[in-house]
């Protein structure tokens, strides 16, 4: 209780007087959250630098419509869907006809729309109406999507990743903070533009002249929502993602920011449901970000590939290899000045060997000594040679 409190108390105080008693206190240490289940992941490593009950099931809420848009992302790249296409709503997809308490884009009769208004309207808005028009564009019935977005999550090894519809609203939707960061990294690889084009816009207006069918008259009302991640534009780098809350998860958020080359995922899940709640949730996020970056960093190596190494015994003298491992790693943010490498192969390499066999390796050297082993693997399989090259090559290593 008592550090829920002071959370509170620090939510309440100016940002200037916020940011002295944070950095009094340790700002840069591992940071104690609130929210029931987090984790940060490097967007491009893939590695995990923080995590509180990252496999905890906890409902996405409209974390959803992330998976929403991937689908129609994916129908996009293949011809079977434009941005630019426009669509008429059906009366399932109307404000009117959505769940109580629902955030809405406000869909209604006598009006059309691009596909890129309803992306909008989706990560802007965060509009459950919004949600079934897109759904009904890309399957006969709403429940029809939703199987979609559950074969989609099997298909990306979400194990405990499951949709039962296509917004969020259901408590029955259900994730884990370790796996929807696992999805977002992979949201945010397919589908880069999204941010500059979707999650990073500060605010929509919709329905516009333009969208009505019908005539404009009085009763026509323009309405411009905010971008629901209020981090964006707020705190250095953050570009995405998306925002999310239903009584049994409580908030959520999926962030996403860039500085210096460097871009991280904070997926933060479980903020206390209620009052004040959000801005627990964002004072998470905004903690665990600026943590992350001020700890951590991505180092990328650029390297040709290396080169063929001697083999004996087998059914052929050298092979091709690869390295085992990405030249992308995280790293502590001290690390990484002077950078310097080299090989090291087995002295003696004997058929035979399997495809991805290690036979050396990388070793990355900083300022501070050895900053990082990466393996060297055999592109193809060597069999054993014939009795007559083994033999040569056995009298060969006698006299070597």
């Amino acid at each position: 209780m008592y550090k829920v409190l002071m959370i509170l108390g620090l939510l309440l105080l100016p940002g200037p007087a916020r940011a002295q008693i944070e950095s009094q206190a340790g700002r840069w240490e591992i940071p104690t959250i609130v929210s029931r289940a987090a984790v940060v992941m490097d967007a491009e490593t893939g590695t995990v630098i923080y995590s509180k009950n990252p496999d905890m099931e906890i409902p996405p809420a409209s974390l959803t419509k992330l998976m929403t848009m991937h689908l129609g992302f994916k129908e996009i790249y293949e011809g079977r869907a434009s941005l630019d296409e426009m669509i008429e709503p059906t009366s399932e997809s109307w404000a009117v006809n959505q769940l109580p308490l629902s955030s809405l884009m406000h869909l209604g009769p006598a009006q059309k729309l691009s596909l890129r208004e309803l992306f909008l309207g989706l990560s802007i808005f965060s509009g459950n109406d919004a949600s079934a028009a897109v759904a009904l564009r890309f399957a006969p019935t709403v429940e029809d999507f939703v199987e979609m977005m559950n074969v989609e999550s099997r298909a990306l090894g979400l194990s405990r990743t499951r949709f039962a519809d296509a917004s969020g609203y259901s408590e029955h939707n259900m994730t884990t903070a370790r796996e929807f960061a696992e999805f977002t990294r992979i949201y945010l690889r397919e589908h880069p533009q999204s941010l500059a084009e979707f999650h990073s816009i500060s605010e929509f207006t919709y329905p516009k002249f333009e969208n009505w069918l019908g005539p404009f008259d009085e009763n026509s009302i323009i309405r411009t929502q905010r971008n629901r991640n209020t981090l964006v534009g707020r705190v250095e780098g953050v570009d995405g993602l998306k925002t999310g809350s239903i009584p049994a998860a409580g908030f959520n958020i999926a962030l996403t920011a860039e500085r210096l080359g460097t871009r991280f995922i904070a997926i933060i899940l479980g903020a206390p449901a209620g009052w004040g709640g959000d801005r627990i949730r964002d004072l998470d996020g905004e903690r665990l970000l600026d943590w992350a970056f001020d700890n951590y960093h991505t180092i990328r190596l650029r390297l040709d590939a290396p080169g063929p190494v001697r083999v004996w015994k087998g059914s052929r003298s050298s092979i091709s290899t690869a390295w085992g491992a990405p030249l992308e790693f995280t790293a502590l943010l001290e690390r990484g000045a002077g950078l310097s490498w080299h090989i090291e192969t087995e002295r003696t390499i004997i058929a035979p060997l399997p495809a991805g066999s290690r036979v050396g390796n990388l070793l990355i050297y900083d300022s501070l000594g050895e900053l990082r082993r990466i393996p060297l693997i055999t592109t193809a399989e060597v069999q054993r040679g014939n009795f007559f090259k083994r033999f040569i090559d056995s009298i060969r290593l006698f006299f070597r």
